[in-house]
């Protein structure tokens, strides 16, 4: 027995500590293990996500590189600039559309209806596909984002964790499923907050709210943040500086600019829809085809980037460029409508990217001719056009998209300019309501609900072909549809 009361007091202290420790676990139901597999999927997203982003821009430093030996020589640079652009791009469909349809597009839709059981994972031929795929296309400089695949991947990687460590409860793959997906946002953003708005406000009508998934969530967006931190640093990803607060008798512009953008958000996504019929009708699902198509648009992409190079790309470069008043009104508008129609192009055909990035430049385009025009309109106002560029940012993409919370936070986290939060909420809010009242469908729910649609008619045809008696594999066949 031990005597000594100062010996006796040392050793309670650390008992009591591993008591309460036990109670506390003993109270909180979450099961420790679906935790401890939330950090290794956010690990692992926040790693696939940087190497996807240095990847990609390997290979855009390597064709701009290897092209650049032609530059003395006009006559050649072009068609090896096509030629380049458009083999790039066609590696990207040919895996796509080979090995795994649910890679085109964003990848977004395919996650929602993953989260309410309706589309398969198959992260092990996803992830490759998706990875390998995009560099292909965004390595041709399309107008395209890397934000979407990284969101998709990420949550194939839930998922592959969910296979590796048998987890079979339906709570625990939903959770991970969930939990990539906020990650692999955060990694392509360094958003952490966004990342888990968009998984509560954008995937509201598919994400199970409990304290398991929310924990997940959060440890997995942290994890991931951590990772992207540790690679790129923690500055703001798209550098703008910091901007003045915008002034109250300015304040009634931002509405009027989000309601401006509730029409253009509405337009938009009818525009998305109309142009995947059109590719829809002229390809069929032909390989050969969806290559050429592919091809085209990759040349194409590559030759704009020649004569106008804000014209091509995802657009972050370009956000950094218009807040800054490097372009004229009429230059802005112009490189609007160039973006409008290459990012319907390049999106709707089914390439492996998303639209995040675009939409984005959108919004910096049209909120900065917005504020120039405003500035000439009303010059006693003293206004600053950039404080309209970051609106717009958010705007579009809450009226297309119609998550206005996941928009201003996002735009926020990666300007860093939280001053600015109040015009974004006005700017924001405006956009959705009228994008409402307009009776546009947000995006990503829209494209799940023509996939789900066009894979019950394409089910409905295989089983009429079918002998009777035979089976049909659903789950392959099901990836098979997808697009966008």
């Amino acid at each position: 027995m031990n005597d000594d009361p100062i010996e006796s007091a040392a050793l309670r202290g650390p008992r009591k500590r591993s008591e309460i420790l036990r109670q506390f676990l003993r109270r909180d139901k979450t099961p420790v293990a679906i935790l401890i597999v939330a950090a290794i999927v956010g690990t692992v997203a926040g790693l696939l996500g940087v190497a996807f982003e240095k990847a990609v821009n390997g290979v855009q430093h390597w064709r701009l590189t290897g092209l650049g030996f032609f530059s003395d020589y006009v006559i050649l640079l072009w068609p090896a600039t096509f030629v380049v652009c458009a083999l790039l791009a066609m590696f990207g469909y040919y895996l796509v559309h080979r090995f795994a349809p649910e890679a085109s597009g964003s990848g977004i839709p395919e996650i929602e209806g993953a989260l309410e059981e309706l589309r398969p994972v198959r992260w092990w031929r996803v992830i490759p596909v998706k990875f390998f795929g995009g560099m292909g296309t965004l390595g041709a400089g399309m107008v395209l984002g890397r934000e979407g695949p990284t969101v998709q991947m990420g949550a194939n990687v839930g998922k592959m964790m969910v296979d590796i460590f048998r987890l079979r409860s339906a709570e625990a793959r939903h959770s991970l499923l969930a939990t990539g997906a906020a990650a692999g946002l955060s990694a392509a953003f360094n958003a952490p907050l966004a990342g888990i708005l968009f998984i509560i406000e954008e995937m509201r009508l598919q994400f199970r709210y409990s304290l398991i998934s929310i924990k997940a969530v959060f440890i997995g967006v942290i994890m991931s943040s951590i990772v992207f931190r540790i690679f790129n640093g923690e500055g703001a990803v798209v550098e703008v500086g910091k901007l003045a607060s915008a002034p109250l008798n300015t304040l009634w512009l931002y509405l009027v600019l989000g309601m401006v953008f509730g029409v253009v958000g509405v337009g938009f996504n009818a525009l998305i829809f109309r142009t995947q019929d059109m590719f829809a009708r002229i390809h069929g699902g032909n390989l050969r085809k969806v290559l050429i198509i592919g091809g085209l648009l990759g040349g194409m992409c590559g030759i704009l980037g020649l004569i106008q190079p804000e014209a091509a790309g995802g657009g972050f470069a370009l956000i950094p460029l218009a807040a800054a008043g490097k372009y004229t009104l009429g230059m802005l508008l112009f490189i609007f409508i160039v973006r409008v129609i290459t990012t319907l192009l390049c999106f709707a055909s089914g390439a492996p990217g998303g639209i995040f990035a675009p939409m984005l430049a959108l919004g910096t385009l049209l909120g900065t001719a917005f504020g120039s025009a405003s500035l000439a309109m009303f010059p006693q106002y003293g206004i600053e056009p950039a404080t309209f560029a970051i609106a717009g940012m958010g705007a579009l993409f809450a009226a297309s998209v119609r998550a206005p919370l996941t928009g201003i936070v996002l735009v926020l986290e990666m300007t860093d300019n939280y001053q600015l939060i109040l015009p974004m909420i006005i700017t924001c809010l405006g956009a959705t309501l009228l994008a409402q009242f307009l009776g546009g469908k947000p995006l990503y729910s829209a494209i799940l609900t023509r996939t789900l649609q066009r894979q019950e008619r394409e089910n409905a045809v295989k089983a009429k072909d079918e002998p009777r008696g035979e089976g049909i594999n659903r789950q392959d066949d099901g990836a098979k549809t997808a697009h966008n």
